[in-house]
């Protein structure tokens, strides 16, 4: 659906993202992670035609971006990290204006509107300014111009940003829905809303991708041991002193009366927790393998990134 190749945009002098070669297959949710300054925006600001690349090819459904542009735009609803709402305008006002914009035929766009707010939720606010509406409403009338012309893509840029926790999990909750039969790129600081929301994952730092794949795989190719979470039956301190014993533990530390054991990654070690605490009468109540979060991992990554580019430089 989206083909990014070899795109480089300057500034100047001044790289904003080198070399980008990436593609977003239907149906995907493809979320952006990375420093400030990484490239996120300006990657952003291309895909949906704001910035020309200086070099490089961008193709929307096999529609070469600037070359047939109203085409290609015509298939993309985008929702930038300040969204173009007009406050003086009531919802129904403003998204039959947005669907003007977006090339919706005057004889549809009455039923398209309609659509819009009853799959956003906003029957109840419509007559309203928007202006006058909370950042949540707002950030939903946000989403209803991005979709009001029926988009196959989707490109958000920070969608919760500003929100309270209640109003973040009811926009993720709508981007989960509208991502059902969309592909969409999402770009957010919020870590654990890439990591539920997002099939794959691209992590940019310096204008470049540094990593890609889906944040299962990225923890797997970066976790530098496996991690269990224990309980057993006995005193914690009895059980620690037990399983540290065990070949290919490299360390136990005490959370309460749970245990988090790290042991090498070329080594499975529940066989030998089993036997071992069951012959010293101390059965397994509890163990649970514990994943790099997706907030480790990008940290690891971006440390990485920085410690190579201070060895080079």
């Amino acid at each position: 659906m989206i083909e990014v190749t070899e795109v480089t945009r300057l500034y100047g002098r001044k790289v904003g993202v080198r070399d980008l070669t990436f593609r977003v297959e239907a149906g995907e949710v493809l979320g952006l992670l990375g420093p400030n300054g990484a490239g996120k925006s300006t990657t952003l600001r291309m895909l949906t035609g704001y910035l020309a690349p200086t070099a490089g090819t961008i193709r929307i459904a096999g529609r070469d971006l600037w070359q047939r542009p109203e085409e290609s735009r015509a298939l993309i609803g985008s929702l930038p990290d300040r969204p173009p709402l007009y406050r003086e305008m009531t919802v129904r006002q403003y998204l039959t204006f947005a669907a003007a914009l977006r090339g919706v035929p005057a004889r549809l766009r009455r039923d398209r509107v309609e659509a819009v707010l009853r799959q956003l939720g906003l029957q109840g606010v419509a007559g309203r300014l928007v202006g006058n509406l909370s950042r949540g409403y707002q950030q939903r009338v946000s989403l209803a111009q991005a979709i009001v012309h029926d988009p196959p893509v989707l490109v958000l840029d920070e969608p919760t940003v500003g929100l309270d926790p209640v109003q973040i999990a009811e926009v993720r909750d709508l981007i989960r829905e509208l991502g059902r039969n969309r592909t969409v790129i999402l770009s957010s600081h919020i870590l654990p809303e890439v990591e539920q929301l997002c099939t794959r994952v691209l992590v940019m730092d310096r204008g470049r991708v540094i990593a890609e794949d889906t944040p299962q795989g990225l923890a797997a190719r970066l976790q530098p041991s496996r991690r269990y979470r224990l309980e057993a039956a006995g005193d914690p301190e009895s059980v620690r002193a037990l399983v540290s014993a065990i070949p290919g533990v490299l360390r136990v530390q005490a959370e309460g009366r749970l245990l988090l054991v790290e042991t090498t990654p070329e080594t499975d070690v529940r066989p030998a927790l089993f036997f071992r605490l069951a012959e010293a009468r101390m059965p397994i109540l509890q163990l649970t393998p514990v994943a790099m979060s997706l907030e480790d991992v990008f940290l690891r990554l971006i440390t990485q990134e920085t410690a190579a580019g201070e060895a080079t430089g």
